[in-house]
């Protein structure tokens, strides 16, 4: 699903020809928008200048990346590693991902080399992680199903607002954009507002179970799933950034990374009983005329395989 950012580790022509293939497999972009999702993909400490409308311009741009800085530290006569990290450090804005991580690592940095494999690997990290308004899937993790809606497709029971379900198909149907509770870039799982908000990219309408309003108060109101009479997961209201999903790494106990592609969480809301019910999806199914569609549902039983969800990085924020 993800495609690493080009951080100069490989023959641009590679990994031009890498990305290409990606998107044969996945077509999930309209064909105008490929060059402008490559040039996203290229790391932020990469400079490129303005124009660039191919993949030859591209590779022209990025091919000599990683051999700059020890260029210019050979030509400056900076052999002090001291000093290289200094100005490495510094060349990156400040309050940044890899400002942040490398100036955390710097004292057990003791070598040239060292340096740039620890630069290398925070690039790879930070191409990898969720940021604030991040487009994402959220693969089923025991079907591999994706989390989907379909825009005024609407349940025929319960709230008959606009339903949710798990599908084999991955389309645009399955996207969903990201935002933080704390507004914050990046979200740590230790933060104690953990929380995101899942807008359906098509629609425009948040995740959440049926919310109605009385004298201006929101309430978590307990309707039925179709077919097993769990709580009906649906997307209602649009851009209501009230309906606040808690997550916390299923596989990992404490974990206290930031949140990243490919991680496996769990989800869980509140509801009208102040009650955490967690998202699951599971083998059972309903039909909408001459559609079948697999059910998604909150619950407050016991965690499980069917309540955890693949995490998986679509586009950055502010991507075309």
């Amino acid at each position: 699903m993800n495609f690493p950012k080009y951080d100069g580790n490989i023959h641009p022509v590679e990994w031009v020809n890498d990305f290409q293939n990606h998107i044969n497999l996945k077509e999930k972009l309209k064909a105008d928008d490929n060059i402008n999702y490559a040039i996203s993909l290229v790391n932020a400490t990469i400079k490129l200048p303005t124009g660039i409308d191919s993949f030859e311009k591209l590779c022209g741009e990025t091919s000599k990346f990683i051999s700059n800085f020890r260029q210019l530290c050979y030509n400056a006569e900076i052999n002090d590693i001291d000093e290289q990290k200094k100005y490495l450090i510094q060349s990156l804005p400040s309050n940044n991902y890899l400002f942040d991580e490398l100036s955390k690592r710097k004292e057990k940095i003791n070598s040239t080399n060292v340096l740039i494999k620890e630069f290398e690997e925070i690039v790879t990290e930070e191409s990898n992680l969720i940021r604030h308004g991040s487009i994402v899937a959220l693969k089923h993790v025991v079907t591999g199903k994706y989390l989907s809606s379909i825009k005024d497709l609407n349940y025929k029971t319960g709230s008959e607002v606009q339903m949710v379900f798990v599908n084999d198909l991955f389309d645009s149907n399955a996207l969903w954009k990201i935002t933080f509770k704390s507004g914050k870039e990046l979200a740590s799982y230790t933060d104690i507002a953990n929380f995101m908000c899942l807008e359906h990219k098509n629609s425009g309408k948040t995740l959440g179970i049926y919310i109605r309003s009385i004298n201006g108060y929101k309430l978590y109101n307990d309707i039925k799933s179709p077919v097993t009479s769990h709580k009906e997961v649906n997307c209602n209201r649009s851009t209501n950034h009230n309906v606040q999903w808690k997550f916390k790494n299923s596989k990992l106990e404490n974990y206290q990374g930031y949140l990243k592609s490919n991680d496996t969480i769990n989800l869980c809301i509140n509801n009208v009983k102040d009650q955490q019910v967690f998202l699951r999806s599971h083998d059972f199914q309903f039909t909408i005329g001459n559609d079948t569609f697999q059910e998604v549902v909150c619950h407050n039983e016991r965690l499980g395989g069917s309540d955890e969800w693949c995490l998986e990085l679509i586009k950055q924020k502010n991507m075309p």
